[in-house]
């Protein structure tokens, strides 16, 4: 049996604490009071050694994070779609939740932020997103892109939103209760409509600046909601006493509630609206705003604007109170806390509730807000992106960079080119011509107003400068157009009265209709003679005996004695129409040059089979409306008249040119339908492509032949009755609001693949390269060399054998080309 001793239970610390526990109790307090006396000193010491250094340590990693974050920083500028769908904004911050580094990251660098930000600078407003330097800004473009398609974004360099300005006035908004308590966030309307409201106004030296620092959450802040929630239901919690117990004793606890719920029942739908907060992603989120000027002659006016317009913007997010609301804190040094972007804790915010503070304006019209214009539609898959094979059209602007092409067969199924003056139909026809110039392919130019022309004389290669035939009234002498000619001799005669018909339509009847035609068909019998000796015809009597002594024609026989019985003031009378037009055609000497010089004229067939280049250049402010509509339309009866000559060649040996003619409704005057034109051309491997401003300059049937058989489209901006009718054309992607809110060099595309319509889809063209030194020169002196070879110099006479009607005849053939030989075989282009 064991014994104790006494003296050891009353000396030991747990005997004298079961006998006597206050003086036990005392006893130890003073031991510690000693203790903390004796060593007070050295320990306060090295507790405030190690808290400032713990506090320098914590200040270096901030700013060695916020120098991360800042270095390489970029914004991206927002041009706002004109249509914006309200779920975007939210479906753009779940994507963002993406950002979210793993535990370790944000332990060692912190979680990166981002700063959404309504800037007016002066009346205009802009929205951007600061991107953090950590942060790939394209993949925040993208989302951008994805969540609004129609929105365009722009990269630049960070910047102070208040250079130079002398007074600024802000603050903080933070949530007046815990943030587990949400905002409201149901809305009829925009609910930044107030914002926006109270942006308004401003002037050139004052901005204004909204700025929502936002960064993905995790971890234990995100479980206060549910204890929150907890708590409200009337759970209780144990204390740590009964922790205690249950760890030391097996079992549960269950939990108990006091019926808060069903004395309160209020508080039902408080606590359905914090679980529905917590069960979405969240951020942490901070706003500040603030107002500045660099206007400060008057201190006291400024002073009180920036007052005025802090507390306006401030109080715009009155409109999302309802559980919870915002109250507004002091911010020392607003312009500096606002362009460095730092972030601290933060409110947590649901992403529906981010969504309804920072988005894209809803309402169409926004002041000073600058709109992103058309919708942008990546192109599909299908579209060519260029090649020898190809002609280039521009580059994408949705979706990845990539240029725009057309294949040359996929072209000749036409392409139909519409856009209001300026907004870069030009540029485009010139890659156009560029590119089949540079392939090597055969081209006809037709260009009203002339830009077009010398824009390609300075740029084409120079390899094809030697292929260049120019008909211009700046270059001389142009090449003989030869009208009468070609390889059908009745088809010449009948587009060239076809298209005077055309043109003067409103004064042409049936005697002017014959009287020209009998008379062109009498000098396509008369060897040299040209459209310029119609009125010679007319009313020379002694050339008209000679030119009509050998028809053979019983019809033209009969007309040219009918018209020889007639009175000369009959002549004069029935004449009349077609003199006062032929006149005022050939009073220009340039266009006596091209119609009526002598030769074997423009071989167009060679030209379009050898590749050669003719650019015609019809200034109608230099020529007239009238002149440059006949030269043009004679240009393309003649491109016509070789096309169908192909008839007779086999498929592969037809090379593929191209009809290029700006402002299509001037020279589409022949006889026959534009229908037939377009449809006979693919099948000659000719390409058209037709370009003007605007549907209705096209009468109703050739609007409904060229929709048809142009299938290729591509659409500058228009107007709205023109997008009405276009709209169906470029349907689900691009809208009627889209045609005519295209930005300059933008234009909407649906081209032909395979003989398959591709969706509808957008593209800017490309800058032209600059012009070559010399370039435009050089082709012009090749085309005069070129032109050469389509006159004629005639027969000297031979004063051995003299003859009065030879020698009559060979003095006028000097002046305007007349009777003589047989023209020689036409010429090859060069």
């Amino acid at each position: 049996m064991i014994r104790l001793r006494r003296d050891a239970v009353t000396t030991s610390p747990a005997g004298r604490l079961v006998q006597d526990p206050l003086g036990a109790l005392t006893l130890g307090w003073h031991l510690v009071i000693h203790l903390l006396l004796a060593h007070l000193v050295p320990v306060a010491g090295t507790a405030l050694a190690v808290t400032a250094l713990a506090l320098t340590g914590r200040e270096v990693i901030r700013r060695w994070r916020q120098h991360r974050l800042t270095q390489g920083a970029r914004v991206v500028h927002i041009q706002v779609p004109p249509q914006v769908a309200e779920p975007a904004a939210a479906v753009f911050w779940a994507n963002l939740i993406g950002l979210l580094r793993p535990r370790f990251k944000r332990w060692l660098f912190d979680q990166p932020h981002l700063a959404f930000e309504y800037l007016w600078d002066g009346p205009q407003l802009h929205i951007r997103l600061w991107v953090p330097g950590v942060v790939p800004t394209a993949l925040i473009a993208r989302a951008i892109e994805a969540a609004w398609p129609a929105a365009r974004t722009t990269i630049t360099a960070p910047t102070s939103p208040f250079p130079g300005h002398a007074m600024a006035t802000g603050g903080v908004l933070r949530l007046a209760r815990p943030d587990h308590h949400p905002i409201n966030t149901t809305h009829a309307e925009d609910p930044i409509r107030p914002l926006l409201g109270a942006g308004t106004g401003i002037g050139p030296n004052q901005t204004a600046l909204v700025q929502i620092l936002v960064r993905p959450v995790t971890g234990h802040r995100l479980g206060r909601a549910y204890r929150a929630a907890a708590h409200l239901r009337g759970a209780t919690q144990p204390s740590m006493v009964g922790r205690l117990l249950d760890l030391l004793t097996p079992g549960t606890t269950p939990t108990r509630t006091t019926g808060v719920v069903a004395t309160h029942p209020e508080r039902a739908g408080e606590i359905r609206a914090i679980l529905d907060k917590a069960a979405a992603p969240r951020f942490a989120v901070a706003i500040r705003y603030a107002a500045a000027t660099s206007f400060t002659t008057d201190p006291v006016a400024s002073r009180a604007w920036v007052r005025g317009r802090a507390h306006a913007l401030a109080a715009a997010f009155a409109v999302f109170s309802g559980r919870n609301h915002f109250t507004r804190h002091r911010l020392p040094h607003p312009a500096r806390a606002l362009t460095e972007r730092r972030m601290g804790h933060g409110d947590l915010l649901s992403v529906s509730e981010l969504a309804a503070i920072a988005h894209l304006p809803y309402d169409p019209a926004v002041p000073g807000l600058a709109r992103a214009g058309a919708n942008s539609i990546p192109p599909p898959p299908q579209v060519a992106a260029g090649g020898r094979s190809c002609k280039l059209l521009g580059d994408a602007d949705a979706g990845p960079a990539r240029p725009i092409a057309l294949r040359v067969p996929d072209a000749r199924q036409h392409l139909h080119v519409l856009g209001a003056t300026g907004a870069g139909k030009s540029t485009l026809l010139a890659h156009l011509i560029l590119t089949d110039a540079s392939a090597g392919r055969a081209a006809v130019v037709i260009d009203p107003r002339g830009d077009l022309i010398n824009d390609l004389l300075d740029r084409l290669p120079e390899s094809a400068a030697s292929r260049v035939w120019l008909i211009d009234p700046d270059t001389t002498p142009p090449p003989a157009l030869g009208v009468l000619a070609g390889p059908d001799a009745n088809l010449a005669g009948d587009n060239l009265v076809g298209i005077f018909r055309r043109i003067f339509a409103d004064s042409w009847g049936p005697r002017t209709d014959d009287i020209l035609r009998s008379a062109v068909l009498t000098l396509q019998q008369t060897a040299g003679a040209t459209l310029a000796d119609v009125p010679r015809l007319l009313t020379d009597e002694t050339y008209r005996a000679r030119a009509t002594r050998r028809l053979t024609d019983d019809i033209l026989t009969g007309f040219w004695s009918w018209y020889s019985g007639l009175s000369p003031e009959a002549r004069a009378n029935v004449i009349g129409p077609v003199m006062n037009k032929l006149r005022a055609f050939l009073l220009r000497p340039f266009v006596r040059a091209v119609v009526g010089t002598p030769g074997p004229g423009l071989n167009m067939p060679r030209l379009l089979d050898g590749g050669g280049l003719l650019l015609v250049r019809v200034p109608k402010g230099t020529l007239g409306d009238d002149t440059a509509r006949l030269l043009g339309s004679f240009v393309v009866a003649k491109v016509w008249e070789a096309i169908t000559a192909r008839a007779h060649q086999p498929e592969t040996r037809r090379r593929d040119a191209a009809l290029v003619i700006d402002e299509a409704h001037s020279f589409l005057n022949l006889p026959h339908g534009i229908e037939e034109m377009l449809a006979e051309a693919r099948a000659y491997r000719l390409s058209v492509t037709l370009a003007h401003q605007n549907l209705a300059q096209f009468p109703p049937g050739m609007r409904d032949a060229v929709a048809t058989n142009a299938r290729n489209k591509v659409i500058f901006a228009v107007s709205p009755h023109d997008a009405r009718d276009l709209a169906p054309l470029t349907r689900p992607n691009l809208t009627e609001h889209d045609l005519t809110n295209l930005a300059a060099y933008q234009a909407a595309a649906r081209l032909i693949t395979a003989n398959s319509e591709t969706p509808a889809f957008t593209l800017t063209t490309r800058p032209l390269p600059g012009p070559a030194p010399g370039r435009a020169e050089l082709c012009r002196n090749a085309a005069r060399t070129n032109a050469a070879t389509t006159h004629r110099r005639p027969p000297l006479h031979d004063p051995r054998h003299p003859d009065p009607d030879e020698t009559e005849t060979a003095s006028h053939q000097t002046a305007s080309g007349g009777l003589g030989d047989e023209p020689p075989s036409a010429q090859p282009p060069a």
